[in-house]
């Protein structure tokens, strides 16, 4: 660890040297930010892709009819507010007046039910949806519908809550096969997406909308009013993360998404450069078994794995040492959120018991072929540190190193590992995907149509339904605590615990706000 900060500390040092000079004819200003990404925005469409760069510029771009705030508070956005029927079978909700899309157009009721029934066919939560829901109907151009087939309390909670919510577009673009991504970036948030300026790999341009009228509330996580105070917005695209901090320090760049971790404690002793976290739910480290062969496909192996594991190691590399960015948390939800309430005794890191856990498993000396994403940190490390826990417990591992396209592909492979399949792979999931039973992936228990593992889990299946019907909050803690404990009693993954990833601005940049993704509005430069 020592030696890779060191390497780092290197490179940006050259890295000033060389340091690309950006054209700042438009660029300049005390109302255009310069923006670094974590990565290239390559997919557009906010509906169609999962990549978290996608759904920053999904916030930027377009606008939601829920939001929440920081206590997870479900509140109107777009929607003035609803109302449901005392069977519970039939939500109307009423559109806020003054909404209008960036090519002027009013926005209507029947785009919004264009959009909903489109993430409804897409994304995991309105599929969700989907299951209870009869039909969407737009009776004028402010009121939509939704028919339920049984009460789903829950509804705006997985409108607001979903990673990826229903971003609202036009009825003509909503209209696009799901299977493929819209044409045109068509919103009504707070910024509009500059098409002409667009230039994959290099940049992309967003400008105020001088058409967006601002909610009155105070803005807060993903909630209230989105007030656009910079007239232009410019994402440059510098892959080499020592780069993009040297740009940084120069000031020819104003923020640098996610900088590598090795890379901040040098920019803490910056007077001129913020550190910051915008979600605070974090990032979650797992190990992830394909339970369909051996010797995973064996409950009580994949239980002394979970045993064995000590979180504290895996942290220590993602944070390149830095123990108040992480947080020991043995959950398969984020600590601090209502679902991340740990079970005492169920990772106690204990290598020798669980060595003696592996043998009485029967385990046969099957080859563990562990997917090993070298690009990608902390990724590399963890698989090399999770190789390490499982050869000590008796498991003979084959680590296998690549690039993570070849993980991503190599994973969706079910057959065994003699035919090129995998047995257990490493991967790190933000806070807000996990943060709920209905929405965490890596939990659900829903075998072939599932997450890559495939596990299969009638109960946690059962308990989710649960969870969707629940007419309270304290309710669907105690669903989910009660998932929580099938989870860690059949261990489909390993969690690896939980850090916050810093995002380091220059100073000249206030009103910086809490999400789930980089929000652009209440943004200045001072």
């Amino acid at each position: 660890m020592k030696r890779r900060s060191l390497l780092a500390a290197g490179t940006a040092t050259a890295a000033l040297a060389t340091l690309p000079r950006f054209a700042v004819a438009q660029g300049a200003g005390s109302r255009v930010l310069r923006y670094v990404p974590s990565a290239n925005l390559t997919q557009l469409d906010p509906i169609w892709s999962t990549a978290y760069v996608t759904l920053c510029h999904g916030y930027a771009v377009f606008d939601t009819l829920y939001g929440t705030d920081a206590q997870g508070q479900v509140l109107p956005q777009m929607a003035a507010g609803h109302t449901v029927s005392d069977d519970g079978r039939r939500w109307t909700i009423r559109l806020r007046e003054g909404l209008r899309f960036h090519d002027g157009a009013p926005v209507l009721a029947r785009d919004c039910v264009a959009s909903l029934q489109r993430w409804c066919l897409r994304q995991g939560a309105g599929q969700i949806i989907a299951g209870f829901l009869d039909r969407w109907e737009a009776p004028d151009d402010r009121t939509i519908v939704a028919h339920l087939k049984e009460p789903m309390p829950t509804l705006a909670t997985l409108m607001a809550m979903s990673v990826f919510p229903p971003f609202i577009m036009p009825e003509r673009l909503a209209r696009t096969d799901p299977g493929q991504q819209v044409a045109e970036m068509v919103g009504s948030g707070p910024f509009r997406f500059k098409a002409d300026e667009y230039v994959s790999g290099a940049l992309s341009v967003y400008e105020k909308f001088a058409g967006y009228v601002p909610r009155q509330e105070a803005p807060d996580w993903t909630s209230g009013g989105k007030v656009a105070r910079l007239d232009r917005i410019e994402w440059r695209v510098i892959p080499d993360s020592a780069t993009a901090v040297a740009a940084l320090q120069q000031g020819e760049v104003d923020w640098v998404e996610k900088p590598l971790a090795d890379l901040v404690p040098m920019l803490k002793r910056r007077n001129d450069i913020v550190l910051d976290v915008i979600d605070t739910t974090g990032w979650a480290g797992a190990l992830r078994f394909n339970v369909l062969h051996p010797p995973f496909d064996n409950e009580a192996i994949r239980r002394a794995v979970l045993q064995a594991v000590d979180q504290h190691p895996f942290l220590q590399v993602a944070t390149a040492g830095d123990e108040s960015s992480f947080t020991i948390c043995h959950s398969a939800f984020p600590c601090g959120t209502p679902a991340g309430r740990p079970i005492p005794g169920t990772m106690p890191g204990d290598a020798q018991a669980a060595r003696i856990a592996i043998a009485a498993a029967g385990y046969k000396g099957e080859p563990v072929v562990l997917l090993a994403p070298s690009d990608n940190p902390p990724l590399g490390d963890f698989a090399e540190l999770a190789a390490d826990v499982m050869r000590r417990i008796g498991l003979k591992v084959d680590v296998v190193s690549t690039d993570w396209g070849t993980v991503v592909q190599r994973r969706g492979k079910k057959e065994p590992v003699a035919q090129g399949g995998w047995s257990a792979f490493v991967t790190v999931v933000n806070g807000p995907a996990i943060m709920s039973p209905p929405v965490n992936f890596m939990i659900r228990g829903q075998g072939a149509r599932g997450y890559f593992g495939w596990y299969e889990n009638a109960e946690v299946e059962a308990l989710v339904q649960q969870w969707l019907r629940a007419a309270s909050d304290a309710e669907r803690v105690a669903i989910s605590d009660r998932i929580q404990a099938v989870v860690m009693r059949t261990a489909p993954l390993v969690p690896l615990g939980q850090y916050v990833q810093r995002t380091a601005y220059r100073n000249t940049i206030q009103g910086v706000l809490k999400g789930p993704a980089t929000l652009p509005w209440n943004v200045r430069k001072a």
